[in-house]
C-alpha cells in the first residue's frame, strides 16, 4: 500500500459516517434547534440506561427500525426532525412541553414531573443556549 493508499484508507476510517456507533456531539455554534433535539435523544439514551433496555427494546416501544432507533441513540440529530423525536419520546416515559422563549426565541424542552421506578423525578428544563 503506497502513502496515498493509506491516507485515503485513513480518512475512509476516520469518518464518522462509516463508524455507526459513535455518539455524536453538537455541531460549532449549534442553534437552539440542535440544542433541544439533541438533549431529546440524550434522554432517550437515559431512558435506555436507566431501565437496563437493549435497543432492539427500544425500538420495539417508539416503533422503529433498530437502525433508526440507534440513529436516535448516537444523536445523528441531523436524521430527525424535532416533531419526529417528540413523537417518539412520548412512546417512552415523559409527560412534556416544548415552549419558546418570548425573549430570546429559543426552544425550551421542559420534562413534566413525572413518576420512574416509583420515584418522583421534578421538572426538568432545556434551553437552547
Amino acid at each position: 500500500m503506497n502513502n496515498q493508499e493509506f491516507e485515503k484508507y485513513l480518512q475512509e476510517i476516520e469518518d464518522p459516517k462509516n463508524n455507526r456507533e459513535i455518539n455524536y456531539g453538537l455541531p460549532k455554534n449549534p442553534d437552539s434547534l440542535q440544542i433541544t433535539k439533541y438533549k431529546l435523544c440524550k434522554k432517550i439514551l437515559g431512558y435506555k440506561l436507566v431501565n437496563n433496555l437493549t435497543r432492539e427494546q427500544i425500538a420495539e416501544k417508539i416503533n422503529l427500525s433498530l437502525a433508526e432507533t440507534e440513529d436516535i441513540l448516537f444523536c445523528c440529530i441531523e436524521k430527525f426532525t424535532l416533531d419526529r423525536l417528540l413523537v417518539y419520546a412520548s412512546r417512552l416515559l415523559f409527560p412534556f412541553e416544548v415552549n419558546i422563549d418570548a425573549v430570546t426565541n429559543e426552544l425550551i424542552l421542559e420534562i413534566l414531573e413525572t413518576e420512574l421506578n416509583g420515584e418522583v423525578l421534578e421538572p426538568t428544563k432545556y434551553q437552547g443556549r
